[in-house]
């Protein structure tokens, strides 16, 4: 957990920094493929994902560990080796649990977020799940378990394997010849993130995408196709926490909705898509049915609104900063105390970017929530031992993002007349298959 967090500490700025500087070349290039609040939005869930990832906020139905300790037939030699096979055995597993991800309606809620961007570029890779609580990741590494990996080689190679995956979410590289048939490339996963119905659940490979080339899922970037992204049941919201958890409360409901007794078990594990006859019936979704005929989420902000944006998101940077680089001192139940104050605050400000009045509830929630651990532990988490009157330079942020928030929402400063974003009324269709 706090070696984990310090890694974040070098990766994040490292990650921000590429962010931009995609910006920074498209617009150079007159190819600008990141949008300025769609940018904050996936900024925000990435901070949310490695928060809850930090904080441990997860429940592992079979360890690695186990598996390793009760199945192991024999050992791999100790040295590089190792480290490959590790390196294969994760991206196996990978592949896996990312295609069922897409086939099962009850895991695609733990992936919708990765899709929920309409852009394709570096800031929507890290838009990651806050909903996978439940893990079952490590039941697809049996292979390195029965080869005797240990625990430790995965540990090591997990993050970095991660990690691996940032680059190839742009616009900005075409194909790249031999590699293509090798691992994932740019063209690869443009097709994987396109909701043109010949992309759609298409090459699931997360470093090698020989994978669905075997499994039948490999589907090549077609010249006269150009993808759309995005997903066929539009999220229509900047907030990553209301997108992580959108398709859970749809099965919720229709799981609640049916009169079919058989329909409220089943609606869980049919694939992605399905709902019950008489729910889709008497209350069809909106689907996206031409890609190249909708429009994008783009409710209408003002400079001002965009500038706060940016200030809350870098506020919240350095806040979850300090949490990551202190969190032993921190301890329990302090850190926990911390990431609910981080997620109240990814909240409230993503509602101003949505231009929803409840914005302001949220905030007066969240700084409610700071004063009351400022008082009652006579600091900010020992920041006053660090930083003279740290304290008071938190209250004060509370104080004035209170006050600013309030002015945007009485004073309906959103960018138009109206504080709401006006979304077209639903009509027939299903969820993404």
């Amino acid at each position: 957990m706090e070696t984990y967090g310090k890694i974040l500490l070098i990766a994040m700025p490292v990650f921000l920094l590429l962010v931009l500087f995609e910006k920074w070349w498209g617009w150079r290039r007159k190819f600008d493929t990141v949008r300025n609040m769609d940018m904050i939005s996936s900024l925000s869930s990435g901070i949310t994902n490695v928060t809850k990832d930090v904080l441990g906020l997860s429940v592992i139905i079979i360890s690695y560990g186990w598996l390793v300790k009760h199945l192991a037939i024999v050992t791999v030699p100790d040295g590089w080796l190792t480290y490959l096979v590790a390196f294969i055995a994760l991206d196996f597993a990978g592949y896996w649990t990312h295609r069922i991800s897409h086939e099962y309606n009850f895991f695609w809620n733990n992936h919708i977020i990765h899709h929920s961007s309409e852009e394709f570029n570096l800031a929507c890779a890290l838009r990651q799940s806050i909903s996978s609580i439940v893990k079952i990741f490590a039941i697809f590494l049996l292979p390195a378990a029965i080869l005797g990996v240990p625990e430790k080689v995965i540990a090591i190679i997990a993050p970095l394997h991660l990690f691996a995956q940032f680059w190839y979410h742009t616009q900005h590289i075409h194909k790249m010849g031999f590699w293509e048939k090798i691992i994932v490339t740019p063209s690869h996963h443009r097709v994987h993130h396109a909701l043109n119905p010949v992309y759609l659940d298409k090459n699931y490979g997360q470093i090698f995408i020989f994978w669905d080339k075997w499994f039948g899922t490999y589907q090549e970037e077609l010249p006269e196709v150009k993808p759309v992204y995005g997903i066929t049941r539009p999220v229509r919201t900047w907030n990553p926490i209301r997108i992580n958890f959108q398709h859970l409360w749809l099965l919720i409901t229709d799981a609640w909705k049916t009169t079919s007794c058989k329909d409220k078990f089943r609606i869980w594990l049919m694939p992605t898509g399905w709902r019950p006859a008489d729910v889709q019936e008497r209350e069809p979704l909106y689907k996206i049915e031409d890609p190249y005929a909708f429009k994008k989420y783009d409710p209408a902000a003002s400079t001002f609104l965009q500038v706060w944006s940016w200030v809350q998101l870098v506020a919240c940077l350095l806040f979850i900063s300090y949490l990551f680089g202190n969190i032993a001192q921190i301890g329990s139940p302090g850190m926990f105390q911390y990431g609910f104050f981080v997620f109240l605050m990814i909240y409230a400000f993503t509602e101003l970017m949505d231009r929803r009045r409840t914005a302001l509830f949220w905030e007066l929630a969240k700084n409610a929530w700071l004063f009351y651990l400022v008082w009652i532990q006579g600091d900010w988490f020992g920041l006053s031992a660090l930083v003279p009157a740290g304290k008071y330079l938190v209250l004060g942020y509370g104080v004035l993002s209170t006050l600013i928030v309030g002015w945007i929402v009485i004073a309906k400063a959103f960018g138009t007349d109206s504080p709401d974003y006006p979304v077209p009324a639903p009509s027939p269709g299903q969820l993404p298959g």
